[in-house]
């Protein structure tokens, strides 16, 4: 073969391979690897003291708080309150919502007003003789500082103090900053619609009972909808969590209330909170709280699985206190996108003597509207009472989507 064409084969031959190395190089290059990674952790924003601090200096400062309300470090937490006072910010007064400020008190147990131990700070009750802030105790405040952390459910009380404390702002003229922190239950919208007439503590507005949303774009939506008091208008500042989506499953780290003790709970908790508002124990007294549903009047042959409940932390007197519980243990159920019936009908089917079963009132207050109780009660499947809520969910939807600050 003549020198040049052997030299031409030889230089094709090196190209090649050279591009097929070039080409495996690529798939392995490190930097596309760390792109394909593990998402970055979400920041809360108590932890972005960057974006608030400098707003509060030189500022009388009042902190609505309960546990959750800590910033993250390496190795614990500190709490917010604690922080703030040793950045040099004049915290006046802390509003302690449902559970207290340290959260020790029951559900639903009235919370006092006193002094916090740790820091000689006078906690005033947002649980007690009253759950607004009043005209005195934000006198000489110059702003509101709201950071607590929800899980996405209707009636659980966080939403309404939240709307409580807005109202009160926007009537006195107090600026209020929320922090914003993840919702455990935001991937999904879900569950019957409260219904006006039905409002109270455990819903003040016409939302779905899995609403979807954080508290920082549940205040927007308050504000922007105008459902605060009088249509008032709050001056409301949010700061926002970092790497953060309605998709992003998030742990955490302190429970939020004390019958929440983790993930499973969280997950559990807009269906199985549904048997707040009936006769059967959903867990409390026990130590895997909205994990489990069961009763001493539910039929014990239908079942394999019993407990009995017992006072203990959050739970001083459970339902059905001392007595054996025929029901189901739900705690290896993992993450729900639903509101699901199929649990509360199984109970309802399995209890004998049927007036036993639902706290009328109680329950038309958890559900939003009196028509789920009677559906229940008609024999509807869990999928031919879901297919009801449907036109309710997209009505909020298209007023939800507004409001979202993440994707």
């Amino acid at each position: 073969m003549p020198f040049l064409s052997i030299f031409k084969s030889t230089v094709l031959l090196l190209f090649l391979v050279f591009s097929s190395c070039k080409g495996q190089q690529k798939e392995t290059d490190p930097v596309s690897a760390i792109q394909s990674g593990p998402p970055a952790p979400i920041k809360v924003a108590a932890n972005r003291t960057e974006a608030y601090l400098p707003l509060l200096k030189g500022k009388k400062v009042g902190v609505v708080a309960n546990p959750t309300s800590v910033i993250f470090k390496e190795y614990g937490h500190t709490h917010l309150v604690d922080s703030l006072l040793s950045s040099g910010i004049d915290v006046k007064k802390v509003f302690a919502p449902e559970h207290g400020f340290r959260g020790t008190a029951d559900a639903g147990e009235h919370v006092k007003d006193g002094v916090d131990t740790q820091t000689g700070l006078p906690i005033i009750s947002l649980y007690g003789k009253n759950r607004k802030p009043s005209k005195e105790q934000l006198s000489e405040l110059d702003v509101i500082v709201f950071d607590i952390q929800d899980v996405g459910v209707r009636f659980y009380t966080f939403i309404s103090t939240l709307q409580l404390v807005m109202e009160a702002c926007a009537e006195n003229s107090v600026p209020i900053m929320v922090l914003d922190r993840p919702n455990p239950n935001g991937h999904y919208v879900d569950g019957p619609t409260m219904m006006k007439e039905h409002t109270s503590y455990l819903g003040m507005n016409t939302i779905p009972l899995v609403y979807g949303m954080t508290m920082g774009e549940y205040a927007q939506l308050l504000n922007g909808e105008g459902w605060l008091e009088n249509g008032g208008k709050a001056d409301l500042t949010v700061i926002e969590l970092e790497n953060y989506t309605h998709d992003s499953a998030y742990h955490l780290p302190i429970r939020p209330s004390p019958n929440l003790p983790n993930d499973t709970s969280i997950t559990l908790y807009p269906s199985l909170g549904l048997f707040e508002g009936t006769n059967v124990n959903a867990g409390r007294g026990t130590e895997f709280q909205f994990q489990r549903y069961g009763a001493s009047f539910m039929d014990s042959t239908a079942y394999n699985f019993s407990y009995v409940p017992e006072p203990n932390f959050g739970a001083k007197h459970p339902k059905e206190e001392g007595k054996t519980c025929y029901g189901r243990d739900l705690s290896q159920t993992p993450r729900m996108n639903e509101v699901t019936m199929e649990w509360i009908i199984d109970a309802y089917n399995n209890t004998q003597d049927k007036s036993k079963f639902f706290l009328t009132s109680g329950f038309t207050k958890h559900a939003g509207t009196p028509l789920l109780q009677k559906q229940i009660e008609q024999g509807m499947t869990n999928e031919e009472i879901k297919a009801t809520w449907q036109d309710d969910l997209e009505n909020f939807k298209k007023i939800r989507e507004k409001y979202l600050i993440y994707d």
